[in-house]
Parts: structure tokens; sequence; C-alpha cells
């Protein structure tokens, strides 16, 4: 018997492949597995090259929080395949109190199981803090609290002032960018093309610097979670998910659907893609905030308000020809690519997290590669990708972003 398969080429398929039913050809590799690995621990063939040596603790320091200048709050996780317990705290060369609150009642953390380490110490704002936890084999793990302050905490004027921020920091500076868009529908071909490379090299910018920034916090992340493969996969898994959507869309285009024909698919794209990360940049204005970095999330703001007003061409370009999309389409697109950051800066206020940080980097950064590809397939369709023109204006875009990406590095 034979049907047609997703490529339109007829294959055979019998019922009972191996004399055995479908289901159960399906499960026998995965049966034998268990069998074998089940035998191979039950053998012990590695009981030999044991040396009956325990493994050594592995507890990492994520990041701390101030809730108050007389606390100390510690968040740690256990990377090891064993409990390990925390039997001593210093702070400034000196044994101090403490409690360790979400590890089940009791000082002992399980594989994996994060918990906060609560000290109650007067610190003097500004200066350097050295914290130190003890564990019951008598391994230490240090900690510096550079220029400690107070961390505001999760409150309803913080979660206001996000929103404030995230406005002028991502919905404002996108929509004046978004004001070119007239500008745009004069161009001739060519010129919009190199509109198109210049969205492209900041789009591409984008990408590298945030690929960058994922892999150090991927060193940040605790162990267990293996960083540097959870930012490989943030950047795999949204690249695949946002070209499965493009072909859904290419899909549609071929069966004669003129909205997936138009430009406007391209559009929604880039303002996912630059949504995604602002959302990561939200989440570092609010990190800052929830750290007790205040004066460093205010230059933040105005570094990413500069930064970000260049992203707004990149979103209308690709509508720039044919019908003018309705008003409700450039509000959609303004809220995709910018509203994200108050997202972020909610996230970000809770407690700086290096793991979600790295994470969210990572899939923005997936999200705008797959973009720029879709980019360079709208040039490729009535122009040349690699005229000097374009290379010229992608090289531009590369300029202006890190120009303009100094202003949040100051």
């Amino acid at each position: 018997m034979s049907k047609p398969t997703d490529g339109g080429t007829n294959v055979n398929q019998t019922e009972h492949p191996l004399g055995l039913p479908r289901w159960v050809a399906a499960l026998l590799p995965l049966v034998l597995l268990g069998l074998i690995a089940g035998g191979f621990f039950a053998a012990t063939p590695l009981a030999s090259l044991d040396t009956g040596g325990e493994p050594l603790p592995d507890l990492t320091i994520t990041h701390t929080t101030l809730p108050s200048d007389e606390t100390v709050v510690v968040h740690v996780t256990n990377n090891g395949p064993d409990e390990v317990t925390i039997s001593q705290v210093l702070v400034a060369d000196a044994y101090w109190d403490f409690e360790v609150t979400g590890a089940g009642g009791d000082n002992t953390l399980a594989p994996r199981e994060t918990a906060q380490v609560v000290v109650p110490y007067h610190w003097n704002p500004g200066w350097d803090l050295d914290v130190a936890l003890m564990l019951s084999d008598g391994s230490t793990v240090h900690h510096t609290i550079v220029a400690p302050s107070e961390s505001p905490g999760l409150t309803t004027d913080l979660l206001v002032t996000m929103v404030v921020i995230g406005l002028f920091v991502g919905v404002i500076p996108v929509a004046l960018g978004m004001l070119w868009f007239p500008f745009l529908q004069t161009m001739s071909d060519r010129w919009l093309h190199a509109i198109l490379a210049f969205s492209a090299g900041i789009l591409a910018f984008l990408a590298v610097d945030a690929g960058f920034e994922a892999f150090e916090l991927g060193e940040q992340v605790p162990g267990a979670f293996e960083g540097p493969a959870l930012v490989v996969l943030g950047i795999l898994g949204a690249l695949l998910t946002v070209q499965a959507v493009s072909a859904w869309r290419e899909g549609r285009a071929a069966a004669g659907d003129a909205r997936a024909q138009s430009g406007l698919w391209v559009a929604y794209l880039v303002a996912l893609g630059i949504g995604l990360h602002n959302l990561a940049e939200g989440l570092a204005i609010g990190s800052s905030f929830a750290l007790g970095r205040v004066s460093l999330g205010a230059f933040l703001v105005i570094g990413f308000m500069l930064h970000n007003v260049t992203e707004g061409p990149a979103v209308v370009a690709p509508v720039a020809r044919g019908e003018r999309p309705s008003i409700w389409h450039f509000f959609a697109l303004g809220v995709i690519a910018g509203a994200p950051v108050i997202l972020g800066g909610w996230l970000g206020s809770l407690a700086f997290s290096p793991t979600l940080g790295a994470l969210f980097l990572a899939v923005g950064v997936g999200a705008i590669l797959q973009v720029i590809w879709e980019l360079r397939g709208m040039v490729s369709r009535n122009g040349r990708v690699g005229s000097a023109l374009n290379l010229v204006t992608f090289l531009v875009g590369l300029v202006v972003m890190y120009v303009t990406d100094l202003f949040v590095a100051l």
C-alpha cells in the first residue's frame, strides 16, 4: 500500500513492520534501550574505577539583593549531584546569624534547588561587602557585593515607573522612527532597497551585540542549567520558530492569499524580532533598579532612547511599496516592537536573573537572524542584494547602531 508523502513522492508502507503492530515497532528501540541501560547500571561495570571519594559540592551565588540597610539576601543554586548544607555565613570576615528560605525549611539544598540566604547585617552604601558561605564539608563560596545600595523592591510605584520608562525607551522612540514612512514611500526601488539593507545592518548589529551579551550572561548561569547550551538553544529555537511562521506565510502566499504576499508580514516579523530584543533591554533596566543601581538605570533609559529611534525605519520599510496599511497596523507594529520593554522591566524588577537574561537575549538573536534573511528575500525579488549601494548602507546601519550603542555603554 502506498500513500503520498509531504514531498509528493510515494513510499511503500507495511501494516506489520518486523511482523509486529506498528505501535509496537515504534516503541521497540526505546524498550530495548531501557533494558540495556538498566542492565548497565545493575552490573556496575565502573565500580572498579571508584576511588571512594565524594564529589565536590558545587554551590553558585547567582546574585544578591538588599531590601534594607539592615539585611543582605544571597541567592544561591546547588549545581551538584548531591545535597549541600550551608553551615556558616561570613560577612566582612566575621560569622553572622542567617536564615535559609526556599529550601524546605532547613539549610540543606537538594540538587538544582535554589534558595535565599538572609543575613541580618548593617551595611554601608557604596562600601564593597565580602560575603562567604561555608558548607558542611568545610568548603567556602565567596562573593563580593560591589558598591551596595538598597533594592527598592517590587512596589506599585516601581511598576508604574517601569511603564513610563518602557514608553519612553521602547514605544515612543520606535514610533518616532516610524514617522519616516511617508518619506520612504517617495523613494525609488533602488533607494528603498538601500533602506532595507540599512535596516538589515541595524538588525545585524543588534544580533551580534545581544549574542555577545547572552554568552557573557551564560557564564554566570548556575552550572546546573548549562548557560552556553541554553543560549544556543534559545537562538536556534527562536530562529526555527520564526522560520516556521515565515514558511507558513509562504505557503499561504503560494496558495494566492494576497495578505500573505504583502510586505506587511515581513514588517510584523521585523517588529517581533526587535520586540524580543527590547524585552531584554527592559530586563536590563528593570534589574538595574532591582539591584538598587538607579543612576545606572537612568543612563540606560537615555541610551536606549537614542538607540531605539533607529529601529522605526526598519519596521516600516517593508511596507513602503504598495497600498498603505491602515493606521491600526502601524499602532500594532509599534506596540509589538516597543512595548516589550515594559514587560522586561517588570520581570527585571523582580530580581536580576542571569538565566532569564541570557535566555531572552538568545531568543532575540535567533528571531533577528531570521528576519534579516526575510529582508534579503525582499530585496532579491526585484533587485540585487550585493549592489554597492546596498553594501554601503548595510555598513552604515552597523556604524549607526555602534555609535548609538556607545550612549548605552557610557
